[in-house]
Parts: C-alpha cells; sequence; structure tokens
C-alpha cells in the first residue's frame, strides 16, 4: 500500500479500507499496537547479527555488572534470540556453581493481532508476577523484585523503539548492542537528555489556552476513547479544544493553526515524541498534558508512552476554577486559568 497514513509502525487500517482488505501483513518495523477493524499478520524481517559476537559481549558484561540483566530487542533480531537465549545457558553453566548469570530475556507478543475490545493494556500483576510489555516484547518481573533492579540489555539500533524503551524504565541503568557495528555502548545519556526538554514542554503546556488534539492514528485501538478523555481533561481545566486530523503532523499543517497554543499528539508510543523544535507550538503526549492540565499532579520521573496504560489507570481530576491560583515557571507569577467563553 506504499506509503502509510499515519506511522509506518502501525498497522495501516486506513489504507486496507480503501480496497476493501479482510486483513492486513504488515512487513518489518512494527509496535505491534492493537488493531481496531482489522486483523493483522506480522512479518518482522530477519536484521543480520553476529551472534556469538553479542553473546560474548552480553556474558562479558553480566559477570562485570552484578545486576540481573534483561534482554530487550528490536523485533528485527527476533529470530536470533533463541539461538543466544540456549548459548547464554551454556556459557552460564560453564562457569561453574560459583557464578551464576542471571539473564532474563523478553518475549515476542505475538505475531497476529486480532482486533482488540479491550483498550486496556495488558501490564499488571499475573501470578506472583508482574507483567511488562513494551514494543510487541512482553515479561514478568517478581513480585519480590522491581524493575529498577535490572540492569536492561538492548539488541538493535538507536530508533523510537529504543527511545521508547528509555524513557519508559529511565530508572533503569541501559545499555545498547549496535548489531550493525559490532558493539556495545554503555553510554546512552542522550535520550534522557529528552525528558529535561519534555518537563520544559509541560510547563509550557500549563500556560497554553487553546489546544489542539491531533488524531495521529486511525487503527491503535482505544484512540477515540483517549481523545474524548483528552477533550475532557482540557475542559475541566477551563481552556478551550480542537480536534484535528490531517495524517502525519509536519510544522507546514500545524502552522495552520497559529492560534493554538500547543498540540497534543495521540498516537502509538513509537510516533507519539515529535521534535517540536521545528514547530511554531509545542506538541506534547496525552501523558504530559495529564500533568499539564490536571490540578495537583506532580512529574514524579515516571514517564508513560502508552496511552493505553493512561485509560487503565484511575482519570486524573481537571483543574478546578474556584482553586487558587498557580505558579507558572515561564510567567514567573500566579496566574489563574480562565475558562474560555
Amino acid at each position: 500500500m506504499a506509503d502509510t497514513t499515519y506511522g509506518s509502525c502501525c498497522v495501516d487500517e486506513v489504507g486496507a479500507s480503501h480496497v476493501d482488505a479482510d486483513c492486513v501483513i504488515h512487513y518489518g518495523h512494527t509496535c505491534l499496537s492493537p488493531t481496531s477493524t482489522l486483523p493483522a499478520f506480522f512479518v518482522f524481517g530477519k536484521a543480520s547479527i553476529n551472534t556469538s559476537n553479542c553473546i560474548e559481549n552480553l556474558s562479558k558484561h553480566a559477570l562485570t555488572n552484578g545486576k540481573p540483566i534483561l534482554v530487550l530487542y528490536g523485533l528485527e533480531y527476533a529470530h536470533a534470540i533463541p539461538h543466544i537465549r540456549e548459548a547464554v545457558k551454556v556459557a552460564s553453566s560453564s562457569y561453574g556453581s560459583g557464578l551464576k548469570l542471571e539473564i532474563n530475556f523478553a518475549d515476542v507478543m505475538c505475531t497476529v493481532i486480532t482486533p482488540s475490545k479491550d483498550h486496556k493494556s495488558l501490564c499488571g500483576p499475573a501470578g506472583g508476577c508482574t507483567r511488562h510489555t513494551i514494543g510487541g516484547l512482553v515479561w514478568n518481573i517478581p513480585d519480590r523484585k522491581k524493575m529498577e533492579e535490572h540492569l536492561l540489555f538492548w539488541i538493535g539500533s538507536d530508533n523510537s523503539a529504543f527511545a521508547n524503551v528509555v524513557l519508559t524504565f529511565n530508572g533503569c541503568e541501559i545499555v545498547r548492542y549496535d548489531a550493525t557495528e559490532e558493539r556495545l555502548l554503555t553510554d546512552v545519556s542522550q535520550p534522557l537528555k529528552i525528558l529535561k526538554r519534555r518537563y520544559y514542554l509541560v510547563e509550557k503546556a500549563k500556560d497554553a489556552n487553546i489546544i489542539g488534539v491531533l488524531v495521529g492514528t486511525l487503527g491503535v485501538a482505544g484512540y477515540l476513547h483517549m481523545i474524548h478523555q483528552m477533550k475532557e481533561l482540557i475542559t475541566k481545566a477551563g481552556k478551550k479544544a480542537y480536534t484535528l486530523v490531517m495524517g502525519k503532523p509536519n510544522p507546514a499543517k500545524l502552522a495552520n493553526f497559529p492560534e493554538c497554543d500547543v498540540f497534543i499528539n495521540v498516537s502509538c508510543a513509537q510516533t507519539a515524541l515529535l521534535d517540536s523544535k521545528e514547530f511554531l507550538a509545542p506538541v506534547i503526549t496525552p501523558f504530559e498534558a495529564m500533568l499539564a492540565f490536571g490540578r495537583g499532579t506532580q512529574w514524579t520521573g515516571a514517564y508513560v508512552m502508552e496511552f493505553r496504560d493512561l485509560m487503565s489507570s484511575s482519570p486524573v481530576e481537571g483543574s478546578d476554577q474556584a482553586e487558587e491560583a498557580r505558579f507558572s515557571f515561564l510567567k514567573g507569577g500566579y496566574v489563574e486559568d480562565v475558562a474560555q467563553p
């Protein structure tokens, strides 16, 4: 179907509907977001990887670090994971009883997706464990342990899927094995700098009066529910909301709406972050909107990229007009949010 209507990682249900398709076969990179109308079959592809070099780097780092390791990877390397997993077991047994490598691997969630009526996240308790999902991967962590206690070993390139992992698990130590260059990168501080800018955008959004809600997907299950939730939050905060459908957002398109002080991009986790330096107005995520427009909410450092996780959590109350004024860090004083007519 050539170019996708929205993000290339999502199933293009809009394009498929033009030819009355009964299902979609999606090739290449994917976020494995649940579909809303059509079943989808995924072909991840098989990217080249030197498994022996990867195993060597993984084993050495496990020996020197001491933390339990969780291996995450781009789906294009899923074909090599069974071999790497088996080789790590053999290597671990060869070190003797004195040394035991605690290395766990995430599993691919599925290769076939059927339309979902349950829009809530798959994360949560699972029989003495806590289930985590991100970017099409799933794994369980025992209740007695926390994610922050693990070292995340990412196999893949520095792309949107990796950025999703870094921001979501920003409290974990993370290293990345670059399969293309066959080397281990231990400094991944650059993506973490994004958090500082995102916090600035949240503070800037608090001073906005007119907000545009961008429909960044027409296929991910639950997107309509999230759009309604965002509009309700904005209205309760005494601000005005407009819903905009324009396909892939770019600076030229958003420049046609100069009255909007900020935009909220409702899309899948891997396309939600937009570098708004080129845009006339900031573009934030639904999670950031809840921080900006929810009265009394504070950023603890945790970051949520998947909007289905926000739908499954307790709703955030909008600010009450009768409450006291708030302090604006950008304006350097107290301001009152006046309801828009």
